[in-house]
């Protein structure tokens, strides 16, 4: 981060290339339409107010010129070094600060300019007062556009990352005196979290709950970038370095005993195929708990007509419906979306709070099971709910396998629990359909909820079945994630982020990112600029030159930072201190895995970008190991959504289907 001011902003000194560049680039054709209306009306000033137009544009054309020649000094300085060698751009500040000084003539030119074309008397040429009006119009623009700017990589923590200690002072300080510094230090870095949590959900009611919520979310993000001197732009660089990386090493020939491995057994290619057409159907209810969005997403043309259609129905009196749905939206999505008729629901429910998700209890007659279905993500609620990843014991009776669970998704469980149990909700349905089975279905963080409520309901279900799709990667200890292989399907999609998502693969993410930024010897410009052309147009990946390939130790006019201190520098009081409390403390965030067995679903495609509509599928048993690591590509994200899941799945379920007709 770059220091000025006496403080630490969330900004780079080799951040200034790009945006510098196009405003040196506006700042330039600005400068050259002055100078030619200047030109072409020089001796046309005799006007009433054209005495104060001449001046006004000889000291525009004087200011835009300084502000050019500031530019230029400062991409240049600015392209210079790498992100890890930051030595080449230590004169850097005080050009930024002469930059920033031309921005006080500039307000005062703007505001002349603004006065003078707002003056009745004025009466010069409407092409001179046409150019002097944009001239003040992008004059606040740009300035508007700066304080937004800055304010947007102001660090609130700034001021304590740069308090450094004189050498040797920090060893010597008193256990009551660094504690105390420490303790200071981390309330501050929480309360500014806190307060970034609050701020994006402001638009929902807070109870106890969403405070406790937002104090242990708060700690979990000061944790997990305190100890790191990365900007934003670093982390992007850092992830298209990766995603090369990662690439070139796909590209490498496997070797004959890693093909041999992943070649399954007929026996349970065979169970496979029978669980890709369970899940390909039970993967309809766990999209239906979405409701009318995901209905929406899907159609985007025909569903609103449709919705509308069923919206002035009467909500039907046999199943328990709980929770708004304005208009019937979400109950009509489901029934569309599922193929249900309206008996066949036990119980709805759309209420939504942290820690209570919406879920439907209902008969599928096909199947012959009763599914309980809990929908994903889909409100700040939901977020805050993931984020609650602390983790918590788990004591069932009869389980031996007790063990760790995530926080945030236990507590969801336990809500639909009470809700299944104390409410009567399953014996209203098996007494409808004894002879039916039980069924836990979800998707996201539906999965993940889905998977630890089939743990507290095994014993009194033995034949219950879960289908999870894409849970979350930091739900279960080993031992329960073991049990768990006996009842839970686990179905993940190409390299989605979610299920890789723990604090663990964050922290390897994290000095994944130090190890390839500080080892990289290109400027971080030209990272970003052939990252951008490799995502969008693709080609081969970079060969990842070090940072003293090629060229001589006299090159460098500062010695390298080296990946540990990028990650933790000794320099900041805090940080060193902070080393030294937790150096014999147990780690917050244990291994936690993914539940049940694992179906990994790869896209087959032989272009990497542009692949046509028809797309196939291979599926294949996994484990846990193969997602202990967070995979960078372009899919990461949409791999996780419910429609891509579903549409690979029936994919998968048709090929299968196509194969046994033959």
């Amino acid at each position: 981060g770059l220091v000025v001011f006496g403080r630490r902003w969330a900004i780079g000194s080799d951040d200034f290339v790009l945006p510098g560049a196009f405003e040196l680039f506006v700042r330039l054709v600005w400068w050259i339409g002055i100078l030619v209306l200047y030109t072409v009306h020089k001796g046309q000033f005799n006007c009433p107010g054209g005495g104060l137009l001449h001046s006004y544009l000889l000291g525009l054309l004087i200011l835009l010129a300084s502000i050019i020649c500031a530019l230029s000094a400062l991409v240049y300085v600015s392209m210079q070094g790498t992100i890890s060698n930051p030595g080449p751009r230590k004169s850097l500040p005080k050009i930024l600060y002469t930059r920033l000084l031309l921005y006080f003539p500039e307000f005062i030119w703007a505001v002349v300019g603004a006065v003078w074309v707002s003056d009745n008397s004025v009466q010069c040429e409407k092409t001179v007062i046409n150019g002097i009006i944009g001239t003040v119009i992008a004059s606040w623009i740009i300035i508007v556009f700066t304080i937004i700017g800055v304010i947007i990589v102001f660090d609130p923590l700034g001021g304590k990352k740069t308090f450094y200690l004189p050498d040797g002072v920090s060893r010597n300080l008193e256990s009551s005196q660094s504690g105390q510094l420490l303790y200071n230090v981390k309330s501050s870095a929480t309360r500014v979290w806190e307060k970034r949590i609050r701020l994006l959900c402001c638009c929902i009611v807070q109870d106890d709950d969403h405070r406790v919520a937002f104090t242990s979310i708060a700690e979990l993000f000061r944790n997990y970038f305190s100890d790191t001197d990365l900007v934003p732009s670093d982390i992007a660089a850092g992830l298209i370095l990766l995603h090369q990386e990662q690439d070139k090493m796909e590209n490498c020939p496997k070797e004959p005993e890693e093909v041999l491995c992943h070649s399954p057994s007929s026996v349970m290619t065979d169970d496979l195929d029978v669980e890709l057409e369970k899940a390909a159907h039970y993967m309809l209810f766990a999209a239906a708990a979405y409701g009318w969005p995901y209905y929406v997403y899907t159609n985007p043309y025909t569903a609103l007509c449709k919705l509308n259609g069923d919206c002035c129905r009467n909500r039907p009196t046999d199943s328990d419906i709980t929770g708004s749905d304005r208009h019937n939206f979400h109950f009509g999505s489901i029934l569309k979306i599922t193929g249900l008729q309206y008996r066949d629901f036990i119980h709805i429910s759309f209420h939504n709070k942290i820690y209570e998700i919406p879920f439907f209890v209902a008969l599928d007659h096909k199947k012959e099971a009763i599914v309980v279905a809990v929908r994903g993500t889909l409100s700040f609620e939901d977020i805050l709910t993931d984020l609650s990843a602390d983790c918590e014991d788990l004591t069932l009776e009869e389980v031996l396998e007790n063990g760790f669970v995530h926080k945030g998704i236990t507590q969801a469980a336990n809500y639909i629990y009470r809700k299944l149990i104390n409410d009567g909700i399953l014996n209203q349905a098996f007494t409808i359909a004894p002879e039916y089975k039980l069924v836990i279905v979800g998707h996201s963080l539906g999965g993940g909820t889905a998977s630890i409520l089939a743990i507290m309901l095994r014993n009194s279900f033995p034949t219950l079945r879960c289908y999870a799709f894409s849970p979350p990667g930091g739900l279960l200890s080993k031992s329960l994630a073991d049990y768990t292989k006996h009842f839970i399907v686990s179905v993940i999609v190409g390299k989605d982020l979610v299920a890789r998502l723990s604090m663990p693969n964050m922290e390897d993410l994290k000095r994944r990112i130090v190890r390839i930024v500080a080892n990289c010897n290109r400027p971080k410009y030209q990272i970003l600029l052939r990252g951008c052309w490799y995502e969008v147009f693709g080609g081969d990946p970079d060969d990842f030159p070090t940072e003293l390939d090629g060229r001589n130790q006299d090159a460098l006019t500062q010695p390298l930072l080296a990946e540990e201190s990028l990650m933790v520098h000794r320099s900041p009081s805090y940080n060193a201190l902070e080393e030294e409390s937790h150096s014999n403390s147990p780690p917050q965030y244990p291994h936690l895995y993914l539940p049940g067995k694992i179906i990994h679903i790869v896209e087959e495609c032989s272009s990497r970008r542009l692949c046509s509509s028809d797309i196939k599928y291979t599926a294949r048993w996994s484990n846990e190991t193969v997602f202990s690591s967070i995979l960078i590509s372009p899919k990461m994200i949409t791999d996780h959504m419910p429609d891509v899941v579903l549409k690979a799945l029936n994919s998968l379920s048709q090929e299968h289907g196509s194969c046994l007709s033959c």
